[in-house]
């Protein structure tokens, strides 16, 4: 009834006319009047016997009563528009820290790209030209994520408006916990066309919980499959079953197109837009409507400035070639000035980790970099004189020994194992080839990357790597590779918890996956997750696909993926976030097949793998170097690994055959990706990886060592304890 009750209110409500901000912030004033009093009408009359007509009649009256409070506003004022020197501190009125958040590829990074060109942010600079401005990592850029969160400011009306955009993947969680303690409200974009998906509920549920007031985006509305209105309805019901108050469900919200670079209150405007852009005249949309939003809904931040000491807490860190280490953070109280006196406190204990003096405090606009003379509580600022800073320290004024609470993030769920690459093929390729150096480069990433952990028990050479999913360890891996490491990567395995109410039970972590496939690929892809432990929740139609919908084991996850783009033959979604730890769901089905494992050392030859191919699928290509224990294949029957010689060649002899030689022709092999490689592996293998090359591997390459292990072996949960 809430809902019916919300929603119809907003669409009946809706702007008729282009009245300018005014008129769609008096629209939200009274949708939140009439939505509030609504509620209160109906909890009072719940488990009461009145008549259904006294009912209604009170519900009128009380909607009547909170449209007239509202009645005689003036919606004929217009802010005027003024310039903003970024590098002045100004007063925290005029302030507005807002963060973007919503679901991968739902269009964040694009509309932060809008919002910096039509604000000018980005004037003079190459980056106008430029599309995903924000998305400054190599790896981002080439795989159209955000993986780093990045924070950057416009001025606009008088107000300096700084802006936090996130990553998308569930994978990266960690960041947009962090940036949600930075700002004072968020933009949820949301997908008109996919709704809210497995990520808009994880990242909404983290700003609800930090009470901040959501302002609602419905971005790519000129799409032929845009369902502005069920999607508004499935966003209210995803508020009210997260717990939000009447005023976070009261969210005004704005219909986008951050491709085109528009951006409007009034749904009735969209199909104007979009008929501009089909004849090729010029539209008269702009991102104002919702830079307007923006400054009028999102408060200013809080703080005192004057008479108290200065604090902040430290939520990325910035490698600066001039300078080295830089804090990013929000001003929690106070002033600073280049020269001040600062120290360090370490999170949790408080414990003095440094003391030094800020060399250089400045913020970024567009994608420069402004120095700034002083800043105060509520501004967003880097600053650089404490080399030894980690993320969630406090740096603050010498006269504060208590530091700031920081906000934990969620535990990792997987692990991987990384050791040095001791193949007979290591050393050819990379640079960085030592276990102390994969060890200091770990623990460097994992200062800046709070959702990784580090395990280093001092005994061995290898180090266990804790993350958040398969795309973040993935990106990791890269990232390294790019650098000129050498690794030995083992598959990833869940992390499990024991029970805290009965010690003999395990936990283990569960994921709730949803997945857009076409009708006659359902059948398979259900089939393949309830094989692998998954409990299917809901069965929907969106558009002309079907939204399926599971809560399953991390465990049934791993190495799906492969499988699900081969069902879907590549036109599926699967996107998935942590739900919670439950009891242990048992053993999974084995579902890949014994490989085929190299005998020897020296150079693939087309004559052996010709013979080997009619047994299963070739990872390796004609004149590729394999070593003993290498994976060169997969067989096509279950059952236990195969031993073969790929560098077999043929016997040259002075005998003439019978029958004329043939030419051999092999099927091509496509080279490993590392997500690929990661979702593929069984547990006693393992990831060879170099600048060039991934290549598969057993963990133990000498022969009869294997065979002395598979017999301790006793089953797959033992694997995973272990």
């Amino acid at each position: 009834m809430q809902s019916l009750i919300c929603i119809a209110s907003r669409r009946l409500m809706r702007p008729v006319a282009t009245g300018g901000i005014k008129t769609a912030n008096t629209t939200s004033r009274l949708l939140t009047g009439a939505a509030a009093a609504a509620r209160s009408v109906l909890h009072r009359s719940k488990g009461t016997h009145a008549p259904r007509s006294h009912k209604i009649a009170s519900l009128a009256n009380a909607l009547k009563s909170s449209m007239h409070a509202y009645s005689t506003l003036n919606t004929d004022s217009k802010a005027s528009s003024s310039t903003v020197d970024l590098g002045d501190m100004l007063p925290m009125d005029r302030i507005r820290n807002i963060g973007i958040i919503a679901h991968v590829d739902h269009g964040k990074t694009t509309l932060v790209d809008c919002l910096l060109k039509q604000s000018g942010a980005l004037s003079g600079s190459n980056a106008m030209q430029e599309t995903r401005v924000m998305d400054s990592n190599a790896l981002e850029k080439e795989r159209g994520i955000t993986i780093l969160s990045k924070v950057t400011s416009l001025a606009y009306k008088n107000h300096r408006i700084n802006i936090v955009d996130t990553p998308g993947h569930a994978d990266f969680g960690g960041e947009v916990e962090r940036i949600l303690s930075m700002v004072d409200s968020v933009v949820l974009v949301v997908d008109a066309t996919e709704g809210p998906m497995a990520q808009t509920k994880f990242v909404l549920t983290k700003a609800l919980a930090r009470g901040h007031n959501p302002l609602v985006v419905l971005n790519k509305v000129d799409r032929s499959t845009s369902r502005a209105d069920e999607v508004d309805s499935e966003l209210l019901e995803l508020f009210m079953a997260l717990g939000a108050s009447d005023e976070q469900t009261s969210y005004e919200i704005m219909y986008a197109s951050a491709k085109e670079g528009w951006c409007t209150g009034n749904l009735d405007e969209v199909q104007s837009f979009i008929d501009a852009a089909a004849s090729s005249r010029p539209s008269s949309g702009s991102m104002v409507p919702l830079l307007d939003a923006i400054v009028e809904r999102v408060p200013p931040p809080k703080g005192e400035r004057d008479s108290v000491p200065f604090a902040m807490l430290v939520t990325q860190l910035e490698a600066n070639p001039y300078l080295g280490k830089c804090a990013l953070g929000r001003i929690t109280s106070g002033t600073v000035r280049i020269g001040d006196r600062i120290r360090v406190l370490e999170p949790g204990t408080g414990a003095v980790k440094e003391e030094g003096k800020v060399t250089k405090l400045f913020l970024r606009s567009g994608v420069q970099q402004v120095e700034m003379a002083q800043a105060g509580a509520g501004d967003v600022v880097s600053l650089s004189g404490v080399p030894t800073v980690t993320v969630n320290s406090t740096i603050a004024n010498p006269s504060i020994t208590e530091p700031l609470e920081y906000i934990p993030v969620d535990p990792p769920t997987i692990s991987v194992t990384f050791a040095v690459n001791d193949s007979p093929l290591a050393g050819r390729e990379g640079t960085q080839l030592t276990s102390s150096m994969i060890r200091e480069r770990l623990r460097r990433e994992a200062e800046t990357n709070v959702a990784l952990q580090i395990v280093d028990d001092g005994k061995s050479e290898s180090l266990e790597v804790r993350g958040r999913g398969e795309l973040q360890l993935s990106v990791l891996i890269e990232t390294m590779r790019r650098e000129g490491f050498e690794l030995s990567v083992t598959p990833p395995r869940v992390l499990f918890k024991r029970d805290p109410s009965e010690k003999q039970k395990f936990l283990e972590p569960f994921e709730e996956i949803t997945i857009d496939v076409d009708h006659e690929g359902s059948g398979a892809v259900i089939e393949k997750l309830t094989r692998r432990k998954g409990e299917l929740k809901s069965f929907t139609d969106v558009a002309d696909k079907a939204r399926l919908v599971f809560h399953i084991p991390t465990r049934g996850l791993l190495g799906y993926a492969s499988e699900f783009k081969n069902d879907t033959h590549g036109t599926g979604v699967m996107n998935h976030a942590f739900l919670r730890y439950d009891v242990y769901a048992g053993p999974l089905e084995k579902t890949r097949k014994s490989s085929m494992i190299s005998l020897v050392s020296g150079t693939a030859t087309a004559y052996a793998l010709n013979m080997m191919e009619p047994r299963g699928r070739l990872f390796v290509r004609n004149g590729e170097d394999v070593y003993p224990g290498m994976v060169v294949g997969e067989l096509t029957k279950d059952g236990s690994d195969l031993e073969v010689n790929p560098t077999k060649a043929k016997q040259l002899t002075n005998i003439r055959a019978a029958g004329k030689d043939e030419a051999i022709r092999l099927t091509p092999v496509k080279p490993w990706s590392l997500e690929e490689a990661i979702a593929y592996i069984n547990p006693d293998e393992a990831i060879e990886v170099t600048p060039t090359q991934v290549r598969l591997r057993k963990q133990t390459l000498d022969s009869n060592r294997r065979k002395q292990q598979s017999r301790k072996r006793t089953s797959d949960f033992d694997e995973l304890l272990d």
